[in-house]
């Protein structure tokens, strides 16, 4: 390959990333005007409405079988399922195609999201031991990349794109870790039958990707009924969406040197009919032109489609609306909590300061000391364009749970009176890691 080649190449690969982290950010944006107005909601003169909104029942049934949810269980249990099945082919590509298939690349981040995990539960259990809060110990070890991204977005230039891929890296370890978490911790009592039949769904779905099967239909049917399986099962319907993602082929379904040739054997015939007849001076109908431009065009089309593969296209298609709306949906119905003066006085409580210091000082401890010890050790290598103080900023930034803390806080407190005052720590957290971090990282650039 030419040296004048490799910057276009460059900018493909990284296409799929970029347009990603764009997209979070954006999102991020939002997130802060839908968390602050589902608060001014739930605390306004209409605030029995925003309780009676996400109570209202929904009922979905087909002959005798049927499910009836209230509409903030079909968003944390339903649409959050796509969020997790988006996210995970989005950490999928990534590490098998993206920027972190090299293991040299990846090993940074991956060790510094590893210490943002473990420092924050650690703090947590530290003032939770023998608490009735101490099921919460998930809650500060999650990131929420939208949010995180859209204010370091508000940085401009002053941050590279080598920081936003550190930044997306550490929470998509982290997205790997609040997956493990919830599928392995969160679950209530298990019917074994359900959970047989989805995990047989799943093995399924895995034999038929094996032999790169790439109509998507078949794999969504399948995935809507291991769906159905896991929400009758006991264990959280969300990991549904996660395992669904692994088994989306993520593969080409035609080889590099076909589509070149194929494509420029198309484009050469296309050529000599378009020009020839006019060096000949021989007339061809226009109808005839425009026949063989169609059927050219078509061509390329199928050879397209099939070149990009199924991961691929389906990423495509669901990221705006995991983006932009199921995520601020999911901000909407969950961010509002009644904030009176017992919960205002009852705030320094071990849980609100486990989670508050979880995420404030565990996320930025962690990364720091486990990426530093992992670059001492040789085991990873920190990216020349990135300073040690911007790490620590992003170890701030990555303090941001909202989206993530808030759905493991649901699991681990639902019907419980404590889940409004995880709820609120959790924004008093985010807040102040948001401040924090952004702070830093103006300061960062004029220290090193």
């Amino acid at each position: 390959m030419s040296n004048a080649a490799k910057p276009r190449l460059s900018r493909r690969i990284l296409y799929p990333i970029q347009t990603f982290i764009q997209a979070e950010a954006f999102s991020g944006i939002l997130l802060v005007f839908i968390a602050l107005l589902a608060l001014i909601w739930a605390n306004s003169a209409w605030a029995d409405t925003y309780e009676a909104t996400w109570g209202t029942t929904f009922t979905v049934a087909i002959g005798d079988f049927s499910l009836s949810k209230d509409l903030l269980h079909w968003i944390n249990d339903g649409l959050m399922t796509i969020f997790f099945f988006v996210v995970t082919m989005e950490i999928k590509r990534e590490f098998l195609l993206g920027e972190f298939a090299s293991f040299r690349k990846a090993s940074f981040p991956i060790m510094a999201a590893i210490g943002g995990m473990v420092v924050p539960a650690l703090i947590f259990v530290l003032f939770n031991a023998g608490e009735a809060g101490i099921s919460g110990w998930g809650i500060p070890m999650a990131t929420d990349v939208a949010f995180a991204l859209g204010l370091l977005s508000l940085l401009g230039k002053r941050v590279s794109l080598a920081l936003k891929l550190f930044l997306v890296a550490c929470a998509m370890v982290d997205d790997i870790g609040a997956v493990l978490v919830i599928a392995l911790f969160y679950t209530a009592d298990v019917n074994f039958l359900s959970l047989w039949v989805a995990f047989g769904i799943f093995g399924l779905l895995l034999v038929i990707s094996s032999f790169n099967v790439r109509a998507l239909p078949v794999y969504i049917l399948l995935g809507l009924v291991m769906w159905v399986a896991f929400l009758l099962s006991g264990v959280h319907a969300t990991v549904a969406g996660i395992l669904l993602a692994l088994t989306i082929p993520s593969r080409s379904g035609i080889k590099q040197d076909e589509f070149i040739f194929s494509t420029d054997h198309i484009l050469g015939e296309l050529h000599a009919a378009h020009f020839s007849p006019h060096l000949s001076g021989a007339a061809v109908a226009e109808e005839e032109r425009e026949g063989d431009f169609q059927a050219a065009a078509y061509t390329i089309a199928a050879n397209s489609e099939k070149a990009l593969s199924p991961l691929s296209r389906l990423e495509r298609a669901l990221h705006p609306w995991a983006a932009f709306a199921i995520m601020p949906l999911f901000a909407l119905a969950n961010a509002g909590i009644f904030v009176d003066a017992a919960l205002l006085d009852n705030f320094f409580n071990p849980l609100a300061v486990g989670i508050v210091l979880g995420l404030t000082l565990g996320k930025p401890l962690g990364i720091i000391v486990f990426a530093g010890l992992a670059s001492a050790a040789g085991f990873a290598i920190k990216p020349d364009s990135i300073s040690w103080w911007q790490v620590i900023g992003v170890g701030l930034l990555s303090g941001i749970g909202f989206t993530m803390s808030i759905f493991i806080a649901n699991l681990a407190f639902e019907g419980t009176g404590l889940l409004p005052a995880a709820k609120l720590a959790i924004l008093a957290a985010s807040g102040m890691a948001a401040a924090g971090g952004l702070l830093l990282l103006l300061l960062a650039r004029s220290v090193d």
